[in-house]
């Protein structure tokens, strides 16, 4: 999962094995998969999509997307994607978007109003977590196929909604934890998370300190993790008290590429080193930074797993199969690849022409990519 809402494959997995898929994807998947892969073996990766055709059925349909924050490069990227997913599915008559803009009470109107409106499918980010449910439930009861995505949500599969699809988070803080032990090996690790009881932030943690526990020379130092409330200005106040506080730090993990870039100025404003950043859903703003900072000689360990653009492809794919008939077995707790890994000499992408916060690891084709830029 991606931890609430702060961004305001081949053929289905099923229960093959993660190593061999892994295997298939090389070299874009980080080797610390590998050494996972005996826990997530059920796991999907964001690079190597589903083949929704099988899936799409017969009947007519029409889907809803259903966003609470819309409006940032994340989520227009995202309803492209859905697009994208969809349009190999001849039988889709209409796709129906709404945007809540940041407000519970239309988030629920407008999922209402799309089942009066006859959708069959609808797709949505549960900004509002439990506040959702009951829009959700009476969806389901009139025939309609629910499937949030990218956020947990409390609530009942099969009666709230379909399946829920959302990032495996513990099992990337183990990724991170491998990453670490394998290249930074030894020294002092902080976690930046999101807003005070993010449920996705702790999770991330909690996979994180369970991962070093194989690695006693990387010591996690804050029991809690770092509150930064998904804020550039806010991520950088805090790295730099963690700065003040602990006279070494030689891993920054974060759950956000934004709060990542922060924590990476705020160490360079100190005139220090830049310590190894390690982060999930990275942006092109930080990917330029240290491509520049390699190019000049001033390079910073650096790993993130991104495609989480993809995330929504996924529910998609469960949600027209849910309304069709038709089976996808692919697991609906989703894995990131490796997006970029200093250690294993991955760059990831930059484009200067491109908004600060594009995500270039979308699985979109570069003119549909760039169309979402300029809008």
């Amino acid at each position: 999962m991606l931890s609430q809402s702060r961004f305001r494959h081949a053929a289905s997995p099923g229960r093959t094995s993660l190593r061999r898929i892994v295997e298939r994807a090389a070299p874009l998947v980080s080797a610390a998969l590998l050494s996972a892969a005996a826990h997530a073996a059920d796991d999907s990766l964001t690079n190597r999509q589903g083949d929704i055709t099988p899936l799409c059925g017969t009947k007519p349909m029409i889907v809803g997307v259903s966003d609470g924050y819309g409006g940032n490069t994340w989520r227009k990227t995202g309803l492209a994607e859905v697009k994208d997913e969809l349009s190999r599915c001849k039988n889709v008559k209409r796709i129906i978007y709404s945007n809540a803009n940041g407000d519970p009470q239309k988030a629920n109107s407008d999922i209402n109003s799309m089942v009066a409106q006859g959708v069959n499918v609808l797709i949505m980010l549960p900004d509002f977590g439990a506040v959702q449910l009951p829009a959700m439930r009476s969806a389901m009861k009139a025939g309609v196929s629910v499937v949030p995505y990218s956020a947990q949500i409390a609530g009942v599969a099969g009666r709230d909604y379909v399946v829920n699809v959302v990032g495996d988070t513990k099992e990337i803080g183990v990724l991170w934890a491998d990453w670490l032990g394998a290249s930074v090996r030894k020294g002092n690790v902080v976690f930046l998370g999101g807003s005070p009881g993010a449920a996705g932030s702790q999770n991330f943690m909690d996979g994180l300190k369970a991962g070093l526990r194989k690695y006693p020379d990387m010591k996690l130092l804050n029991e809690q993790f770092v509150v930064t409330n998904w804020s550039p200005v806010d991520a950088q106040k805090a790295t730099a008290g963690l700065i003040a506080q602990y006279p070494q730090i030689n891993a920054i993990v974060t759950d956000y590429g934004v709060t990542a870039f922060a924590a990476a100025k705020a160490f360079e404003q100190a005139h220090l080193p830049v310590p190894a950043i390690v982060t999930i859903a990275s942006n092109n703003e930080l990917n330029c930074h240290y491509l520049a900072k390699k190019k000049s000689g001033a390079s910073f360990p650096y790993y993130t797993l991104d495609g989480t653009t993809t995330y929504v492809r996924f529910a998609v794919r469960h949600g027209v199969a849910s309304y069709q008939g038709t089976s996808d077995k692919e697991s609906p707790a989703v894995l990131p690849f490796a997006y970029a890994d200093s250690a294993k000499g991955l760059d990831p992408k930059c484009d200067p022409s491109a908004p600060p916060d594009a995500d270039l690891s979308s699985a979109l084709p570069p003119e549909k990519l760039k169309a979402v830029f300029e809008q």
